[in-house]
């Protein structure tokens, strides 16, 4: 079992900055991937951008240039700077890991999501 606390969510006018951070509980299973992605009132959630643990990234092509992800393997916790935020990127931001269980078995655990709004 894996349980994530997300922290850093707000509200910012566009063009400026947040830090979203997520810490992973302490578990018997090693989480592989860490990522976060954003689900906005009516859409589909997405993927925003993912982390495997030897630091290979993945960026959603609306964010790329501008949002980066980062993780701490020693503290199980993962980071999102967003810059330049825009009044689209206003959604509920989720934090994912994939914890491996054994071979190619992974499972799936969420944070309960932190509010970024974009607004003037």
């Amino acid at each position: 079992q894996v349980q994530l606390v997300e922290s850093g969510g707000g509200l910012v006018q566009p063009g400026g900055s947040l830090r979203l951070s997520c810490e992973a509980s302490k578990s018997s299973l090693s989480i592989d991937t860490m990522g976060w992605y954003r689900q906005a009132p009516g859409k589909q959630r997405e993927l925003v951008a993912t982390i495997t643990s030897s630091g290979s990234t993945n960026y959603a092509d609306s964010v790329k240039g501008r949002f980066t992800i980062s993780r701490d393997n020693a503290q199980n916790t993962v980071y999102l700077q967003m810059n330049s935020l825009k009044p689209w990127d206003t959604a509920a931001y989720y934090c994912n890991a994939k914890a491996i269980v054994i071979g190619p078995l992974k499972l799936d655990y969420w944070g309960q999501g932190t509010q970024v709004t974009v607004s003037s």
